[in-house]
Formats: C-alpha cells, sequence, structure tokens
C-alpha cells in the first residue's frame, strides 16, 4: 500500500494502493457478465481497478485511487460478495448467515504497525468496527507479503478498511517489499535457449521457474564498492533460489538455464560484516536472520566475536540463486 500524494487538509485524502486477494469464484462475481459489474464498480467509485492475468487458482485485485473512492470500490466489493451469499443460500439448506470475508495483502514490514503492541491495535480494530481481523502468521510464498483476513457484516468491513488505511499511511513498508505472485495452475517449464511451454509436469525442480524467469535470471544485485546496487529482477532470483535446492533428489531433472549451472551445486560464500551492524542483520530474537534464511533457501552461519577484531564473518551455503539473494538481503539490512 503506498501513499503517493498526501494534500495539506488533515485528513485522509491521498492516493493509495491496496491489493486483494481473491479465488477465481470471487473474482468472476466481481468482473461480472462481459466485464460489466467491474466496469460499473470503476466508473461508479472512480478508483483503478486492475486483476491480474494468469490461469490461476488466486488472483491479485489491485484497487488504486484517492482515500474516498477506494472506500467505495471496497463497499461496492463488500456488497457484492454479501449478494452472493445471499443467492447461495437460497439454494441450500444453511440457515445461518455466514460473514462476508476479504483477503488483503499488506507487505510484513507493516504487520506488526497493524497488530500493536501486544496485539492492541489489532483488538481496537476489532472491538471499535464489529470486523473481525486476523493476520496470518506466516509471509504468502515467495513474498515479503503477509494475508490480512477480514470478515463481518458489509459495514464493519468497510470501517475496518478505513482503519487499516491510516496505520498503513503512518507506518510504510520498511525495505524493498517482494510482492505476493499467485503460481499458474499448470506449471510453465523452461528449456535451454530460453523457449517455455506449459507443461503438466510438476517435479519441484521444474515447476514454475517460468515466465517470470525468463532469459537472464541473475544478478539480482550489482556490488559497487562495498554496497550491493539492487536490481529489478530480485523477484526472479527469488523464485530461483526457493525453487533450485543444491540437492537434485532420485528422477528429477534440472532445467538449463543461460547463466546458471545446471547441476546448481551447493558452494560457500564469505562476507564480513562490521561488529556494529551485526545487530540489525540478526533481528530481535534471531527473527532478521531466520527471515534472510527462509527467503533465500541459504544456509547462514555467523561466526562468534573473534577478541580484538571489529568484525564478524558470515558464511553462507546454497546454490549460485540462494547465495546472490542471501547477499542482497543481508546488504539491504
Amino acid at each position: 500500500m503506498e501513499p503517493n500524494k498526501v494534500q495539506s487538509e488533515g485528513g485522509l485524502n491521498v492516493t493509495l494502493t491496496i491489493r486483494l486477494l481473491m479465488h477465481g469464484k470471487e473474482v468472476g462475481s466481481i468482473i461480472g457478465k462481459k466485464g460489466e459489474t467491474v466496469k460499473k464498480m470503476r466508473e461508479d467509485s472512480n478508483a483503478r481497478i486492475n486483476i491480474s492475468e494468469g490461469n490461476c487458482p488466486e488472483r491479485i485485485v489491485t484497487i488504486t485511487g484517492p482515500t474516498d473512492a477506494i472506500f467505495k470500490a471496497f463497499a461496492m466489493i463488500a456488497y457484492k460478495f454479501e449478494e452472493d451469499i445471499i443467492n447461495s443460500m437460497s439454494n441450500s439448506q444453511a440457515t445461518s448467515k455466514p460473514p462476508v470475508t476479504l483477503r488483503l495483502v499488506v507487505p510484513a514490514s507493516q504487520c506488526g504497525s497493524l497488530i500493536g503492541k501486544g496485539g492492541s491495535k489489532i483488538k481496537e480494530m476489532r472491538e471499535s468496527t464489529g470486523a473481525q481481523v486476523q493476520v496470518a502468521g506466516d509471509m504468502l510464498p515467495n513474498s515479503t507479503e503477509r494475508a490480512v483476513t477480514i470478515s463481518g457484516a458489509p459495514e464493519a468491513i468497510i470501517q475496518c478498511v478505513k482503519q487499516i488505511c491510516v496505520v498503513m499511511l503512518e507506518s510504510p513498508p520498511k525495505g524493498a517489499t517482494i510482492p505476493y505472485r499467485p503460481k499458474p495452475a499448470t506449471a510453465p517449464v523452461i528449456f535451454s535457449g530460453g523457449q517455455v511451454r506449459a507443461d503438466t509436469l510438476t517435479a519441484p525442480a521444474t515447476a514454475n521457474l517460468s515466465l517470470l524467469l525468463q532469459h537472464h535470471p541473475l544478478p539480482a544485485y550489482t556490488i559497487q564498492g562495498q554496497y550491493a546496487i539492487p536490481h529489478p529482477d530480485l523477484t526472479k532470483l527469488h523464485q530461483l533460489a526457493m525453487q533450485q535446492t543444491p540437492f537434485t533428489s532420485l528422477g528429477q531433472t534440472t532445467p538449463a538455464f543461460p547463466g546458471v549451472d545446471a547441476s546448481s551445486q551447493a558452494s560457500t560464500h564469505e562476507l564480513t560484516i562490521p561488529n556494529d551492524l551485526i545487530g540489525c542483520i540478526i533481528g530481535r530474537q534471531g527473527t532478521k536472520i531466520n527471515e534472510i534464511r527462509q527467503m533465500s533457501g541459504a544456509q547462514i552461519k555467523i561466526a562468534n566475536a573473534m577478541e580484538g577484531s571489529s568484525d564478524r564473518q558470515i558464511t553462507i551455503t546454497g546454490t549460485p540463486a540462494n547465495i546472490s539473494l542471501a547477499q542482497y538481503l543481508i546488504n539491504a539490512r
């Protein structure tokens, strides 16, 4: 969620982007017959509503515009889902009406502010709006985002979204965000030379190394002096790091990638980090270093402080893609 323009009126007059995660059936309801429903939502709310492409079980719906336009669009979506629930109940034996449920996709770095100290903020939102709010404990696959689920009556959901927007504006995302991209239903397979063919092969080593990766998966950063300069292919590298493990199990094949050793053998890389920066990398009770391990798929060991030395040695083990992503994330810290 990114504030682009703030007006000086003190009110919540800003341009925002909010992302929703929806199942295919929900997306079909939003689009409507020949796209009529989404067209009407766009016209009536004045918000930009984009739906991610692709043959995926889940899709991302992006809503962009001034806050009042976003709230209108949210209201229309919530009431549409309620209408769907009422219609489905008329064809079933159910007696109690299930709540409307929406899933927001939020950068993990903002989730702490949404929860609040000791869960105080999320408790306040639940009590003041009457909506149920849940922040997922784990990040969505291959991303640094989490799902925030809101359920309740449409009115409660709209109030809750307003409060979430305020929190997001007060606490912008920290660092780079790797956005969640739903995976296709069939796994495209990439062959040497970069040709891509959607296929039904689903071995982990070949699944979803896909259209996102195309010709040049490396590097995700370039080293200039002591600093790692981010490169726009970070998401692609992350996809590769997650799906090429150093140990190919029996019966799997590893696709040939230009620029990446096809065998992707495990290798080791060492970094030297000043002692006064090591805390930023480890994080409270090791949370940050564990996050880097999880996202990069690399093994990371931090040596104990040596007497008389102002530096610490970090050893990274994994495939070239694992190591590149781990290095990038450590430098970004």
